[in-house]
């Protein structure tokens, strides 16, 4: 009777196994972790044990810690990363994962402020700035398409 309201080991969705990994990850234990998703202590413990989450919450954490460090898992998903022998480090499984993680992180670009420049606006006079790229001349594609295309139009 009891089984039957708790989900079972085959009741587990993707969505579930993520969040199981996200908080072993952080440290978090089998039974908390069983009671926030609704699911067993063991059936929490065997997916954990089966994707080497398995042991003590907080050398997990640590483990994780470390291996993120040295490169060894992605920064994005956590998949492990095979790295070259020459060549810069990887820090993510695929360029999917790379854009991904950049399209969120954007704040965490180094920018260097001497390549932010400063200009007016050829069509509509409106000041903008733009990073790293010396020779822009519109603010956006729509000015640049009204000036080059509809100012002939104006004349006729």
């Amino acid at each position: 009777m009891r089984k039957s309201l708790l989900k079972g080991a085959s009741a587990m969705t993707d969505d579930d196994r993520q969040k199981i990994k996200e908080l072993r990850q952080k440290g978090m234990g089998y039974k908390k972790i069983a009671v926030l998703l609704g699911l067993s202590r063991d059936s929490v413990r065997g997916f954990c044990r089966r994707n080497g989450l398995g042991g003590n919450s907080c050398v997990v954490a640590l483990n994780v810690e470390e291996k993120l460090k040295r490169n060894l898992l992605c920064v994005c998903c956590g998949k492990p990363i095979k790295q070259k022998n020459q060549g810069r480090t990887r820090r993510f499984c695929s360029e999917e994962c790379r854009r991904k993680w950049w399209r969120e992180h954007q704040s965490e670009r180094n920018k260097n402020p001497a390549s932010i420049y400063k200009y007016i606006c050829v069509y509509c006079g409106k000041e903008f700035s733009v990073y790293g790229n010396k020779k822009r001349k519109y603010c956006s594609h729509n000015c640049y398409i009204k000036d080059r295309f509809w100012g002939d139009e104006i004349g006729i």
